[in-house]
């Protein structure tokens, strides 16, 4: 029911039993027999001073000693009532409202007497026996309803407030008018239910009264909007107050203000209240120091911690305050101060400190703090818990974690939903999805979070379909599902690489509205990682306001895809517009420049981060290594590598690929005793990288070597691409067989890329019979992959077995597989050419071809070039094979490279594919006769030409 403005009429009966009547009896005043003696009239100095001192005992015992029938008076009733309301002394002032009626006190009672128990019982909270004392008055002030209304408010029912208040209004009682004091605790109960529109009608009768201009009462109707999110008509209370303002309108518009996420408002009103002159109180400053917090205003909350300390008036609150400042301004050190400052530590001070450890990435303190809170008597509680499964789950300490976990139960925690939450995450950050599991299941309470915490575990432990089948079931329970649940299963359609449910999962946030920046960025994302690329830019497209993710996530899209032109583009579209690339943007471009081989634009790249002032270190200059190793420029690669400060595992796995994809198995093995020797662990990465250096420079016995350091030293099992370079390094040194026996004494089910390793092997040293078994496994292992087929084909061409090699071709059809056709590129100047076998669509074509021809001739009369057609795997005549050799894509980038450079400028060539034997044959021919020096990167390493030799030694 709304408050009216205008006095109504009486209501009726119906209408007053709903907003007067509660199912409590009367106090009436008469109940008790009057059987307490008195002796003498207590003297009002002697009980007012006792009063004062808070001596409740004495002060009870003088009054109730007066003499018979002389009652105490009224004022004698109201400083014990005061004091015991004070000290909210229930059973003490129970006991005065006993000896009240024994004497006759409330007899003829104007309204003093019971509105002072009225406020007694309402500080006490006993609010039942205020509301059974107020129906029983005969004679009621504003003042007994506004205790009634006090007693309602403090005991947090400001429902019931407003029922009380409007019972007022609808009372008609002569004389009994609605105050200012009225007012603002009715503003307060509108605050604290929201109730706007019910605010506003009180502001109408404050003004109507002309109470609006009372400080208390703009006070209020400030707190009131601010509440209620009616910021504006807060600010239009407060500007209107003008000469009426005093500390307490200042910390309230403040507080409006911070409450609506309008700090720096905040902070001039701040201002503006200094300027008044008008001191600050803890209020204020805490306050203050929440907008710091928020705005990250280091300097203005030091400003704030020198005054605190100037005046001398610390107090808990204030101490707490600053502590979570300097935790959100990241400056552990002064948290860690003012902490050891507090001489009495509260639950909130311990927390607090911990927090500050958990945020700050000091996990390890935050653990070893946890001793010093027992030390100190304080046990763990429902916060602390929290933040202790935060920093254990960071950290991966699963022992820790349980011992957690164990302490939660015993204090029957658990089954709390943010302990369980958090629970589940530190398990999940364990890589523990069993325990995370049991967490969940034991939860009486799951809010949408915990639903969202158990698919998100599922889904990152590749549980894919447990993931979707718990999204069904939260589905069936009617949990709300948010941006933030879409984006948890999102992540299991990725790992199970289907469209169809991205596809479903972003046509359910469309129809129901929660397509935010994250979840749009995020199904782009999946779209790409789902080979989704139309998807994908369809989405980012419709994406108006893009932030860096956004376009770094089309940047990635368009590289994994192969798409290497356009993602390059794309990144120099974003560098046209205000977002900026930060580091995660740069390391995406970085890698796509790398696969593209473009030491222009990957120098370019690297220029920005240099004027940017970009730190060199972490992944920035683990992609800088990787990224000039893929275009060739091992110099520049050792240059960025010896100028990194800090070199950690990711940093010296990059520079030890970089020498093994360069066939300097040597340098890398030089690279590996270094990171040992200064003290870097080597990881999984790290002796695969090792081993692929190995296996391209035929250092067998190395190879073996570092294996068992592997497993007996560093006691890391390998994986499936570790025994697949261990068959790698036998099968290219001519030991077939011996490959063939390393990979039957695997301790685990060879896989696919073991086998497709020695069928290669096999291939190049004509080793047929084994080559035909590796085969076979591999086609069972992987019907899908034509690249698979492929191989086997050449196989069975180079074993002159036409015909089956034509069947396992036309299998690539029946399966509709399609593969990619060779191709190779160059870079000249900004522009990057591609180049197909028997190519005839560049611009400079027939140049091109003429050039070749030119090439082709000079290297048989002074080269004695003579095309090995061996190399030619299909069933043409010598001619035609002849005539596909020419045709190679490398040779047309070589040819246009020559004629549109200056003679001794060094090519630089991509090739998807491995380079056949009479290619690399003819381009050490040209390095030689041409004098210059040519750089080709294939499909498994890199080729260095100079003066008619390779860097691979003929071994690749």
């Amino acid at each position: 029911m709304s408050v009216r403005l205008q006095r109504a009429s009486k209501p009726t009966a119906a209408m007053a039993t709903t907003v007067l009547s509660l199912p409590l009896n009367p106090i009436p005043y008469r109940k008790f027999s009057p059987a307490l003696p008195a002796i003498s009239s207590p003297d009002h100095t002697s009980l007012k001073q006792l009063c004062k001192e808070g001596n409740l005992r004495q002060a009870l015992r003088l009054l109730t000693a007066g003499a018979p029938g002389r009652p105490p008076s009224q004022d004698h009733y109201g400083l014990v009532l005061d004091l015991v309301a004070a000290k909210k002394a229930t059973a003490q002032g129970a006991q005065v409202h006993a000896h009240a009626v024994a004497t006759g006190s409330l007899d003829g009672d104007d309204g003093f007497l019971a509105t002072k128990l009225l406020f007694m019982y309402g500080k006490c909270g006993r609010v039942e026996d205020a509301r059974r004392l107020f129906d029983g008055m005969s004679a009621r002030t504003v003042f007994s309803w506004n205790a009634l209304i006090g007693a309602y408010l403090s005991a947090g029912s400001a429902s019931e407030a407003l029922g009380v208040y409007r019972a007022l209004r609808w009372s008609g009682a002569t004389g009994v008018a609605p105050d200012g004091c009225t007012l603002a605790s009715v503003l307060k109960a509108c605050g604290v239910e929201g109730h706007g529109r019910c605010g506003r009608e009180v502001h109408g009768l404050a003004v109507k009264h002309r109470l609006d201009s009372s400080t208390l009462v703009a006070n209020a109707l400030i707190a009131m909007y601010a509440k209620c999110g009616v910021l504006d008509s807060a600010l239009q209370v407060f500007e209107r107050l003008q000469g009426g303002r005093d500390a307490a309108s200042w910390n309230s518009v403040i507080s409006g203000c911070m409450q609506n996420g309008m700090f720096l408002k905040a902070l001039d009103l701040f201002r503006g209240m200094q300027r008044a002159g008008l001191s600050m109180n803890s209020y204020t400053t805490v306050g203050v120091l929440q907008i710091c917090t928020e705005l990250a205003q280091l300097n203005l909350g030091r400003e704030l911690h020198a005054a605190i300390l100037k005046c001398g008036s610390q107090v808990n609150i204030q101490r707490n305050a600053l502590l979570v400042m300097y935790t959100k301004c990241g400056h552990v050190y002064s948290a860690h101060r003012v902490f050891r400052e507090i001489n009495e530590k509260d639950y909130i001070s311990w927390n607090s400190m911990l927090s500050c450890y958990v945020q700050n990435g000091l996990y390890a303190e935050a653990i070893k703090f946890i001793g010093e809170m027992l030390q100190g008597g304080f046990q763990p509680d429902h916060a602390c818990i929290v933040s202790l499964c935060s920093a254990v789950g960071q950290l991966g300490w699963l022992l820790n974690g349980r011992e957690v976990h164990a302490y939660a139960i015993k204090q029957r925690l658990d089954t709390d939903t943010q302990v369980g939450n958090t629970l589940m995450d530190m398990y999940m950050k364990c890589q523990y999805t069993e325990y995370s599991t049991h967490v969940f299941e034991r939860m009486r309470i799951k809010d949408h979070i915990s639903w969202t915490t158990i698919i998100t575990c599922y889904a990152r432990s590749s549980w894919h379909f447990e993931a979707l089948e718990k999204f069904r079931e939260a589905r069936k329970e009617g949990i709300k599902v948010d941006p933030m649940m879409i984006g948890s299963i999102l992540e299991a359609c990725s790992g199970l690489k289907t469209s169809l449910l991205a596809k479903q999962l972003h046509s359910y946030a469309i129809r129901n509205g929660l397509l935010d920046l994250v979840l749009k960025n995020r199904i782009l994302d999946i779209y790409g990682q789902c080979g989704e690329v139309y998807h994908s830019l369809r989405m980012f497209e419709t994406v108006e306001e893009k932030d860096i993710v956004t376009w770094t996530s089309m940047i990635n899209c368009y590289a994994n895809s192969g798409l290497l032109n356009e993602a390059v583009a794309l990144f120099a579209e974003m560098q046209n517009t205000d977002v900026q690339p930060d580091s995660v943007a740069l390391v995406s471009i970085l890698g796509a420049i790398a696969d593209l081989s473009s030491l222009a634009k990957g120098k370019e790249v690297h220029g920005f981060l240099i004027r940017r002032n970009f730190l060199m270190e972490g992944a920035a200059v683990s992609s800088l290594v990787d990224m000039y190793s893929g275009c060739g420029s091992m110099s520049n690669a050792l240059k960025v590598f010896n100028g990194a400060k800090c070199k950690d595992v990711v940093l010296w796995t990059a520079m030890i690929n970089a020498a093994g994809m360069h066939g300097h198995g040597k340098q890398a093995i030089d690279l590996f005793k270094r990171m040992v020797e200064t003290g870097v662990a080597p990881d999984h990465v790290s002796f695969l990288a090792l081993l692929y250096a190995c296996s391209h420079s035929k250092l067998v016995d190395e190879g073996k070597c570092y294996v068992d350091m592997m497993e007996t030293m560093y006691r890391l099992e390998p994986w499936q691409e570790h025994y697949a370079c261990v068959v790698d390094l036998l099968g290219r040194s001519g030991k077939t067989e011996d490959a063939y026996e390393f990979i039957k004494s695997m301790p685990l089910e060879p896989k696919s890329v073991v086998w497709c390793a020695l069928l290669g092997a096999c291939r190049i040293h004509k080793n047929h019979e084994l080559a035909m078994v590796a085969a076979d496994k591999l086609l069972e292992l992987e019907p899908d992959n034509p690249g698979n087929y492929v191989l086997v084909s050449n196989v069975f061409a180079e074993m002159g077995k036409w015909k089956n090699a034509k069947e396992v071709r036309a299998r690539i059809s029946e399966r509709g597989l399609r593969k990619d056709p060779a191709c190779s590129w160059i870079e000249i100047g900004n522009n990057v050419h591609t180049f197909t076998a028997r190519d005839h669509t560049h611009r400079d074509a027939e140049r091109i071809h003429l050039k070749l021809a030119e090439i082709t001739e000079k290297l048989r009369k002074e080269g004695g070039y003579i095309e090995d057609t061996r190399f030619v795997l299909h069933d043409v005549s010598e001619e035609e094979k002849v005539d596909v050799l020419h045709m190679h894509s490398e040779r047309l980038a070589i040819a246009f490279g020559l004629i549109s450079t200056r003679p001794g400028t060094p090519l630089r060539i991509a090739k998807n594919l491995r380079v056949c034997g009479d290619c690399h044959e003819f381009t050490k021919l040209v390095s030689k006769l041409f004098e210059r020096e040519i750089v080709v990167r294939d499909a498994n390493r890199f080729h260095h030409f100079r003066g008619g030799s390779c860097s691979c030694g003929d071994f690749w």
